[in-house]
């Protein structure tokens, strides 16, 4: 893997298209935001899948949110000082190799990896609840 490539706990630029939005029709993400890459995982064809989740200023009170906390926020290059969630119910999936919209140096920064897991960990919830939502995007 090369520097650009995408790792677990790396946070880029994405446009990120809510399910919401895509369930009403609508095929492109409105605004490149950050998110975070919570799974990377192989398809049948061996290809490179990114799971990847939003982070929002609109605040959340779900229980599948994170808020983010200021040292984390540095580690990504994220603005310390807005307050910032990740939406761990909500997720884009898409394969870098053939992506429209995934760009190699979109790359803002990174999370620790104990942060990380704990996203991992609200995201499985999510998923065992039947609450994640995956957006297919490649």
């Amino acid at each position: 893997m090369t520097d650009s490539a995408p790792r677990l706990g790396d946070v880029w630029r994405y446009p990120f298209l809510w399910s919401r939005e895509a369930a009403g029709g609508e095929t492109e993400g409105r605004k490149d935001r950050p998110v975070v890459l919570a799974l990377l995982v192989r398809n049948r064809n061996d290809e490179l899948v990114l799971l990847m989740v939003p982070i929002t200023s609109v605040p959340q009170s779900s229980r599948y949110a994170i808020e983010v906390p200021e040292i984390e926020k540095r580690r990504a290059g994220l603005d310390a000082h807005m307050r910032l969630w990740i939406v761990a119910d909500e997720a884009n999936e898409d394969i870098p190799a053939r992506s429209f919209y995934f760009e190699s140096g979109n790359r803002i920064g990174k999370f620790s990896g104990p942060f990380t897991k704990q996203v991992q960990a609200v995201m499985i919830e999510a998923l065992k609840a039947k609450r994640l939502h995956r957006t297919g995007r490649g």
